[in-house]
């Protein structure tokens, strides 16, 4: 049976250490890395897309890094239950035109008794960073 430790119930270090491995599988732009830590028919919305399953995670990461270019992330812990985790994140990116943006946001979190992640509810925006910033 497929897990990804820690296992929920989570205690406030394991919803850190949840939430580092997250950050740094992102990190890694693998988007076959990052969809192991999903269960395969997870749910995903992310801004206006709605995700299903790890096959439409894995296109949807490829198709995000190769648009958003110089990516990197940084997670931190909001709050968390036996089995969710929420987060407020930040991360920058720039576009094949030269122009930054930073994303902010929240995530929450559901895991499943193995700790996989089922479901991911993402609520992101978007600023232009000048060049003087």
């Amino acid at each position: 049976m497929e897990q990804k430790h820690p296992l929920p119930p989570f205690t406030f270090e394991t919803a850190i250490e949840k939430i580092q491995m997250a950050e740094d599988a992102w990190n890694s732009q693998d988007p076959e890395k990052v969809s192991k830590a999903y269960t395969v028919d997870s749910e995903w919305r992310n801004r206006d897309t709605f995700i299903n399953g790890r096959e439409e995670i894995v296109a949807f990461l490829q198709k995000k890094w190769q648009k958003e270019l110089n990516y990197k992330l940084k997670k931190e812990y909001w709050a968390h239950t036996d089995n969710r985790i929420a987060v407020r994140f930040e991360y920058e990116y720039q576009t094949k035109d030269g122009n930054w943006f930073r994303a902010y946001g929240n995530e929450n979190w559901e895991f499943d008794e193995n700790g996989l992640m089922a479901k991911r509810y993402a609520s992101i925006n978007d600023l232009a960073i000048r060049e003087e910033d």
